[in-house]
């Protein structure tokens, strides 16, 4: 039996969403949240098959997160039930209709705790892609050393390693993001960074950072611009398209949408410019409906963002 088309792990948390000010008690929605988990709903959605591996605390968070994952197509066998560390919590505060806030409760959390052996028996099913982020290795330095060994072992393997920068400036400065995530970008055939991240994993400008990578042997190199559309960087020179002129939402989780239709393009094998619209029509799905993976697109709707235009009905 082969091993699943994507693997991704990382830390899958509740997300607590309030329409307005925290401070004023503001009734609040319950979410699964987490930039890997995400990608996995993402990918699932399109028809691919997918595993999920983490920790999560053993309480009713983490049975919410598992719940909602399996409930989703993606695969959870190799997820972790922490008994001694909870499930970490993310609080979403609509300041304004423009401006959203977010406040962690990750630290010690059962997420932050992952080691080696907790992802071994994973990779080991012969994933396609393991997809990592950024986030990780931020959490604790077992995370950290996880993402590293994690990477190395998939690329000894065969799989291929798709790498979202994912940059989280709660979470460490850029000093130490570029540290470890410089030497990470290595390993990966896919190098995905928001159009401020780039600098975190390659030196210089776009293009010269851009060429670096691919020269370190990643296959592809993708500049996300949110509205303003996203870059390809190949072998074969650069590709730009356009955002999708979409009535935005909730940007929150756009990015992890991008990846999935991004990384599905690949498991179809579409050509690179195809594999980037791909990504912008899913980002632009997220973008237009409120939670992190809720407006994720099935594979049957990817044409009709394509043909809409505002106020559209499908009947």
């Amino acid at each position: 039996m082969s091993g699943p088309d994507v693997l991704t792990f990382g830390e899958s948390m509740v997300s607590f969403r309030s329409e307005g000010p925290l401070a004023q008690g503001v009734q609040q929605v319950t979410r699964v949240a987490g930039a890997e988990s995400n990608v996995a709903i993402g990918l699932a959605r399109l028809g691919h098959t997918v595993a999920w591996a983490g920790r999560v605390g053993a309480d009713g968070f983490g049975a919410l997160i598992l719940r909602e994952l399996r409930a989703e197509g993606v695969d959870t066998t190799h997820a972790v039930v922490d008994a001694e560390r909870p499930t970490g919590l993310m609080f979403v505060e609509q300041r304004t209709a423009d401006l959203a806030r977010v406040d962690y409760r990750r630290t010690g959390s059962a997420g932050a705790a992952v080691h080696p052996g907790d992802i071994a028996a994973a990779l080991g099913t012969g994933p396609r892609i393991l997809h990592l982020t950024g986030i990780t290795g931020a959490l604790s330095d077992s995370a950290r050393d996880t993402v590293q060994w994690v990477a190395g072992a998939a690329r000894t393997a065969g799989a291929q390693v798709s790498l979202d920068v994912n940059f989280r400036a709660r979470l460490w400065s850029r000093e130490q993001a570029r540290a470890m995530l410089g030497p990470l970008a290595r390993h990966a055939a896919y190098v995905i960074a928001g159009d401020d991240e780039l600098d975190l994993v390659a030196d210089g400008n776009e293009e010269q950072g851009a060429a670096q990578l691919l020269g370190a042997g990643a296959r592809a190199v993708v500049v996300k611009r949110g509205a303003l559309g996203a870059t390809l960087h190949t072998s074969d020179g650069r590709v730009d398209l356009p955002a999708l002129a979409v009535t935005g939402v909730d940007t929150i989780g756009a990015g992890d949408a991008f990846c999935a239709g991004f990384l599905s393009g690949v498991l179809d094998g579409l050509e690179p410019a195809a594999c980037l619209r791909r990504g912008i029509v899913t980002g632009a799905y997220a973008a237009s409906v409120r939670g992190d993976w809720e407006g994720a697109p099935r594979r049957d709707e990817l044409a009709a963002l394509d043909q809409q235009t505002s106020g559209v009905t499908l009947r």
